[in-house]
């Protein structure tokens, strides 16, 4: 994947901000567009991408439920009742 998108969930960035989302974001859709900046009648396109995938990645960081993470333990305390069966103990 691309070396400039780094990690933006906690614990290894604790706080992610927008600018953050949205440089991740910026840098998928260059890397699997081949385009650094489109051509006019592509930019719509381009930028609604961009749009759909930081909302998605907003959405993801949002949702994700981090073992162990002592940021989020305090914020949700139901959030580790959901185990999925694979990881349930045996």
């Amino acid at each position: 994947m691309c070396r400039s998108i780094k990690t933006l969930r906690a614990p290894v960035t604790p706080d992610p901000q927008e600018a953050d989302i949205h440089a991740a974001a910026l840098q998928y859709v260059r890397k699997i567009s081949g385009f650094r900046a489109p051509a006019a009648h592509n930019r719509e396109a381009f930028d609604e991408a961009v749009e759909a995938v930081a909302a998605a990645t907003r959405e993801l960081l949002d949702t994700l439920v981090v073992r162990g993470a002592h940021a989020h333990s305090h914020e949700h305390p139901h959030e580790h009742e959901h185990v999925h069966a694979a990881e349930a103990p045996a």
